[in-house]
């Protein structure tokens, strides 16, 4: 007969916490917050910079995409690695190397003077990232005492993971627009910016955390190597075919996801082999954190279509300034915050599925609302585009799309608290730190494959649509004669600029409901598959053994 401990069944109950321990908690929440925001928001904060960047640094349109990927590519690729050199050779140490590399890239990036030293510390940017977020992660579980404590640093970091690309958003535009600030171009400080809060990070992380235990081992070379090259690979493949100028049939999209794959299954051979693998079989053999991997992947993979698709509606179709866009997407910090706060607070007394189940129905409906956006795609209409009128103006923010972004963050907020918990939750000690990267990994891979899809289908459809309204576009157009006004090449360029505004929308609130369809297929495996318990979440250490008796 098999029987469980007294220890297993009842939690063990914390001791209570001094008020210096408390204080040194708080202060180690501080850093990681930091870091953490650090991490996410320099995905966006340059993007709204890189017109300006293209300009002062005199880089071509397709090079300009690099600043964006070349730091998605470095950060997806080298996360596994960044969360096992944790592991072997102390979190708070590669926390702290992590974020100075950061720092120091950034520096370099802000001084910038040429495009390849820009380029390449874009690239470094994402190798100090790829350390810094698996060990922050890791750092939770190894500072903060299992329960209400644990569950808040964990709400804090995923809103900071959540918030993070609104505030890139905001902060780029707000930067980007300064006239000369402290002598140098506003874009610039979208870099400099990091610096300090790197450097302070570091400086103060030794006094607030302790290293936590080498465990023994050495790392695994081949798995390093073939791990992080098949992921760099399925990073740009789907980078790629997520761009309209390249797509799913473009010859190195192929080539990168094949390769990508055939690296990964070899990756997979060399982990089932080694004695200290880059990634234990292990961590996926709960079922818990394998749901947990799995929904993570998902739904941030649906949550980018609407930072994506929608802030270029906003500017493109509706007219906003891109500071304007930025801070269109500032209720989402708010509701982000309260939903994790909220969340932190529920996840003592009530199970993960039913907190993320519910956020991810909520996120659901919030997409499937955005799916609703028109506008007038008449002839008329767009032509007036040409005396300045935007093609959205009667696109309401307050009732449109107000509603729905604040939805968007209470649902993810009530998912991202939970998940992160499940998913690091029980994992071995040594493995802390790895666990921590495939969670960020999944996100990671996750939103550049949704990305792609998303992208794919939102093309599609607006192709097809401005097929549908070319011909009347331009016969109204030459009924106002548009073409015997403006030169030949003109012409047709302004005709094909409109055609793409007038179908953008069709193509973008498609991409909305598929990505609420993802985000419900996410559901469907939280609340079927998700079985842990909110009592289990209050325990510390690998899962408890059964003891036979």
């Amino acid at each position: 007969m098999s029987e469980s401990t007294v220890s297993d069944v009842i939690p063990e109950v914390p001791p209570p916490v001094s008020s210096a321990e408390k204080k040194r908690l708080a202060w180690a929440l501080v850093l990681i917050s930091m870091a953490q925001l650090m991490v996410v928001l320099d995905s966006t904060i340059a993007n709204i910079a890189l017109p300006f960047i293209g300009h002062d640094l005199d880089i071509n349109e397709a090079n300009l995409t690099w600043i964006v990927t070349g730091y998605a590519l470095a950060f997806g690729g080298l996360l596994l690695l960044g969360g096992r050199l944790g592991d072997l050779y102390g979190r708070r140490r590669i926390f702290m190397v992590g974020v100075v590399v950061f720092a120091v890239a950034s520096l370099l990036g802000g001084i910038a003077w040429t495009e390849p030293l820009l380029l390449s510390s874009r690239a470094l940017q994402g190798v100090g990232a790829a350390m810094a977020s698996p060990a922050a992660l890791a750092l939770i579980t190894t500072t903060f005492p299992a329960g209400p404590q644990r569950n808040r640093a964990f709400a804090v970091y995923a809103a900071m993971s959540g918030i993070g690309a609104a505030v890139g958003l905001i902060l780029g535009g707000w930067l980007t627009g300064l006239d000369q600030p402290l002598g140098v171009d506003g874009w610039r400080l979208t870099f400099l910016i990091n610096v300090p809060i790197g450097l302070l990070a570091a400086a103060m992380a030794p006094r607030f955390f302790d290293e936590s235990e080498k465990h023994e081992g050495w790392l695994d070379i081949p798995g390093a190597i073939t791990g992080t090259l098949g992921l760099l690979g399925l990073v740009y493949g789907f980078s790629r075919a997520g761009d309209e100028r390249y797509g799913w049939g473009n010859e190195w999209t192929l080539g990168s996801l094949a390769a990508g794959v055939a690296l990964l299954v070899f990756f997979a051979m060399i982990e089932s082999r080694v004695k200290h693998p880059l990634l234990p079989v292990r961590v996926f053999a709960h079922r818990t954190r394998a749901v947990s991997f799995i929904a993570m992947m998902i739904l941030p993979a649906a949550m980018f279509a609407m930072f994506f698709f929608l802030s270029l509606f906003v500017q493109n179709v509706v007219g906003y300034s891109p500071l304007h866009a930025g801070f269109a997407f500032l209720p989402f910090s708010v509701g982000m915050i309260i939903s994790a706060t909220l969340a932190s607070n529920l996840i003592n007394r009530v199970d993960p599925r039913y907190l993320a189940g519910t956020g991810s129905l909520v996120a659901a409906a919030a997409l499937f609302g955005f799916s609703r956006l028109s506008v007038d795609e008449s002839p008329g209409n767009l032509l007036g585009v040409l005396q300045g009128d935007a093609l959205g103006a009667d696109v309401s923010y307050w009732t449109q799309i107000l509603p729905f972004v604040f939805m968007m963050a209470l649902g993810m907020g009530l998912v991202f608290v939970p998940l992160t918990l499940t998913a690091v939750h029980h994992l071995r000690a040594e493995d802390s730190g790895v666990g921590s990267g495939v969670l960020n990994t999944m996100q990671q891979v996750g939103g550049a494959l949704g990305l792609a899809i998303l992208s794919t289908v939102s093309l599609h459809f607006a192709t097809n649509r401005g097929d549908e309204i070319a011909p009347g576009l331009l016969q109204a157009a030459r009924g106002a004669g548009l073409d015997q006004q403006m030169a030949p090449d003109k012409f047709h360029e302004a005709m094909g600029q409109l055609t793409y505004l007038g179908s953008f929308t069709e193509g973008a609130t498609t991409a909305f409901l598929v990505g609420a369809a993802m985000m419900l297929t996410a559901s469907v495996i939280i609340w079927l598959f998700l079985g842990v318990k909110h009592e289990e979440l209050a325990t510390d250490g690998p899962e408890a053994p059964v003891h036979v008796g």
